[in-house]
């Protein structure tokens, strides 16, 4: 397979297959060059055609909820009682406290928790 830009998705599909094919080469091999080449080329094409959309707070924090085995009640010292369910159901917005807390117990980076997203306003 010739080295050359990735355009199309069949062009992603045909370099995917030769990235499994070189997989575990060695770096200071011909293949580990080719390999790590074929990588940034396959990166810059899904960067700029697939895009991975921004995490939104609420889904990061539920993310690590999982990943960690945490139930509500697990936030109250975070969020502060009464204030999880309307949190994580989007009917308040996250505070500055509640970022910090947040990040340094269940580091998520600041950055995240800090995007805008949809609150509910009642009605």
């Amino acid at each position: 397979m010739e080295i050359r830009p990735i355009r199309t998705d069949a062009d992603h599909a045909d370099v995917l297959a030769e990235i499994d094919r070189l997989w575990g080469a060695a770096p200071e091999t011909e293949e580990g060059a080719r390999l790590e080449i074929l990588l940034t080329l396959v990166d810059a094409f899904e960067e700029a055609h697939h895009p991975i959309p921004d995490s939104d707070p609420v889904a990061a924090i539920l993310f690590m909820m999982e990943q960690r085995g945490l139930r509500t009640d697990d936030l109250a010292p975070l969020i502060g009682r009464g204030k999880v369910d309307d949190v994580l159901n989007r009917r308040r917005p996250l505070t500055l406290p509640m970022i910090r807390r947040l990040s340094a117990e269940l580091h998520i980076p600041t950055d995240i928790l800090v995007r805008p997203y949809p609150v509910k306003r009642a009605a």
